[in-house]
């Protein structure tokens, strides 16, 4: 089981730590009844499930389809500028609906039930340099059930940044600030060598040859990207290649960019909590559900940011049921929030700029040394 972790009451929390008296009050019966709740909300759409949730996706992928081809069309007359401009803007809106609100929840089987080979989440290729069955076993797997365990989830500072005060300080963490932006800029290759799973070959826990194995993957599917984005299509634009060259890469920033924010804000704004490992074997789902929740935090904003964002912007949603259709979570997202309220229990939600520059604020004060030592607390209930 993991344990959460507080601060000496002496002095105020730091960005993203929370004292337990939030939550604390619940009993292990409330934890677990809590748990039975939101299954009985999980159980009640997955019978929903139906042809309204294929028709959804099934436009969406038309969409994104058609703003690709419309955009590399575009890009061909790219020596005018607003065909230029027109077509990029049109290709990373692709790019980031592919992303996020197609590849990501696709490949959490959101709509396996449709037994569409399309939208199989054990087949389905991103137009991403990280290979689907890489992307499906760190993020699926590892960060879904691990979520914000220090130690344990990866997505804590993607191997590279300081994002929680009870990971250890070290001097390579003053370029806290550089390293996220260059992770903000090449956000896909960033993904692409996650699973790569670097420190664990130092420490012997994963042979090289298995990482290299990792390496060859990953070597195939950034290879097939690149001279997809950067010699096919330029090269089909023959005297333009330059300008569709241009546009790609700039969709491609665009969409880097993007997921990078969301993800970020979803994760590691103020009121993120983060746990230690306690050594337990097990935990309940009631208590599965409460870390979920605690460590997720959910954006503010209309239908368009919510599609933009693959309904990431509902990240608490997301955690608490990642195999349900995304386009779902605004609907149980106000019922989500009620049982927190009924429960005690905190709902993080913010607009994006303020989520996007707490997140900022993380970033530049986790460069520099902690001012307390983190304390593991007792379970999140006895």
């Amino acid at each position: 089981m993991a344990t959460l972790t507080t601060v000496p009451t002496d002095r105020p929390a730091p960005s993203g730590s929370r004292p337990l008296q939030g939550f604390r009050h619940l009993s292990a019966e409330q934890v677990e009844a809590f748990g039975g709740e939101l299954d009985a909300l999980r159980e009640r759409v997955m019978n929903d499930l139906g042809e309204r949730d294929a028709r959804y996706i099934r436009r969406i992928v038309r969409i994104q389809r058609r703003c690709e081809l419309a955009g590399r069309a575009l890009l061909f007359g790219g020596i005018l500028p607003p065909a230029w401009l027109a077509g990029t803007t049109l290709l990373s809106l692709s790019k980031i609906l592919e992303n996020m609100e197609i590849g990501h929840n696709v490949m959490h089987g959101q709509y396996d039930f449709l037994r569409d080979p399309a939208l199989d989440s054990t087949t389905y290729e991103w137009d991403n340099t990280c290979p689907a069955a890489q992307w499906r076993h760190s993020h699926n797997y590892v960060h879904h059930t691990f979520t914000n365990i220090v130690g344990k989830d990866r997505d804590v500072g993607y191997g590279i940044l300081r994002m929680a005060e009870e990971q250890p300080w070290s001097p390579a963490d003053l370029g806290n600030p550089a390293y996220a932006l260059l992770l903000a800029l090449l956000f896909q290759w960033g993904v692409a060598v996650h699973d790569l799973e670097v420190e664990k070959v130092r420490s012997g826990e994963k042979s090289r040859e298995q990482a290299l194995a990792s390496l060859r993957e990953i070597w195939e599917k950034s290879r097939k990207q690149v001279w997809k984005d950067y010699i096919v299509f330029p090269a089909l634009a023959g005297p333009l290649f330059l300008p569709v060259l241009l546009g790609n890469a700039t969709a491609n920033l665009a969409r880097n960019v993007w997921a990078f924010t969301v993800i970020f804000c979803g994760h590691f704004p103020d009121g993120s909590v983060f746990f230690t490992d306690d050594g337990g074997e097990h935990e309940t789902r009631g208590h599965w559900y409460l870390r979920q929740l605690l460590g997720s935090a959910n954006i503010e904003g209309g239908p368009l940011l919510h599609l933009m964002t693959g309904n990431l912007s509902h990240q608490i949603e997301h955690h608490l049921f990642p195999d349900l259709p995304a386009y779902r979570y605004a609907e149980l997202a106000v019922e989500v929030r009620a049982l927190c309220e009924r429960y005690g229990l905190p709902y993080n939600s913010g607009s994006l700029a303020t989520q996007f520059g707490s997140v900022v604020r993380r970033i530049l004060a986790l460069a520099l040394p902690s001012r307390r030592r983190a304390i593991a607390a007792p379970p999140i209930a006895a």
